[in-house]
């Protein structure tokens, strides 16, 4: 029995040496990464294709291209004020959600009003980078890749992925933060 057990402390000895460390399964494949890439370029050149088409045909507004890859026209301008909303400033809003041929995905009444701090993330992208080109009670109306709208991944309800869309957007309010 002795022996057993000296044979059984030696064996646990020599049998802890710790974790070792495995190999990875899968390694990272620049092939799948770049052919996304190229997918995704392809796609938003598509898009932006069809964006361009619209703003073409319609001869009735004067579109302005935005600095993040937007479409809009003005449906209502105010000339009274120059104040554009700045970080910290709270803007109440309302806007609606349509595809670009404008079938109502979300209407504005669906929505509700919002109250938005500007430098906070609480809309889809496209809107959280162009709300702020518009001055209160201002109007306009924008239209987005699907890479500023909900993207790959739509919104998990109505709008499916790589949808781009169309959304008219209106400026009800703008509290100005004390230190701007």
């Amino acid at each position: 029995m002795r022996k057993f057990l000296y044979l059984f402390t030696i064996l646990l000895i020599f049998s802890c040496d710790g974790p070792v460390a495995r190999k990875p399964v899968n390694t990272s494949t620049p092939k799948l990464v770049k052919s996304t890439i190229e997918r995704n370029k392809e796609l938003l050149e598509l898009e932006v294709g069809i964006i361009f088409g619209l703003v073409r045909k319609d001869t009735t507004h004067t579109y302005l291209n935005s600095k993040t890859g937007a479409w809009y026209y003005y449906e209502t301008k105010n000339d009274s004020t120059s104040y554009l909303p700045k970080d910290e400033d709270i803007v109440t809003l309302t806007y609606n959600i349509m595809t670009l041929t404008n079938d109502t995905i979300y209407s504005a009444k669906e929505i509700g009003v919002q109250q938005i701090k500007v430098d906070k993330p609480s809309l889809f992208k496209g809107l959280r980078n162009t709300f702020t080109l518009l001055k209160e009670n201002e109007k306009a109306t924008f239209l987005y890749p699907s890479s500023l709208a909900f993207g790959y991944h739509g919104d998990n309800n109505k709008i499916t992925p790589n949808t781009p869309i169309k959304s008219s957007v209106q400026i009800l309010k703008i509290e100005k933060n004390n230190s701007n």
